[in-house]
């Protein structure tokens, strides 16, 4: 795993390093606290993180619940994950994509 390091601007001395690990667990969190949505779990892992001088790239994947609206579901978890991110790492987010590749239907969701 690759180690990220931010040296304070104001003059300090010393530097903060931030494994990777910590800011998937970071966007993980804040996945999860937005209702009607689960990030993809298994093989096909549902974040993809990509550092640059901007800032971070993330790329999450998704299943939204039957019954949620997905744009503002959406909208949500890239709130969510710029808000998490910045106020516990002090990077900036440059860019959140959100892929919903499923629909989950939940067995009281379908009741005829």
């Amino acid at each position: 795993m690759a180690l990220f390091k931010r040296v304070p601007s104001d003059g300090q001395k010393g530097k903060v390093s931030y494994n990777s690990g910590i800011v998937s667990g970071i966007i993980s969190l804040a996945v999860s606290e937005i209702e009607g949505v689960e990030l993809l779990q298994g093989k096909k892992r549902g974040l993809k993180l990509y550092f640059e001088k901007e800032g971070i790239y993330a790329d999450i994947s998704v299943k939204v619940d039957y019954g949620y609206n997905v744009p503002e579901v959406a909208f949500k978890i890239q709130q969510s994950v710029k808000h998490n991110v910045e106020a516990m790492t002090e990077y900036k987010v440059a860019k959140v994509d959100v892929y919903v590749v499923g629909v989950e239907f939940l067995d009281h969701a379908v009741e005829q």
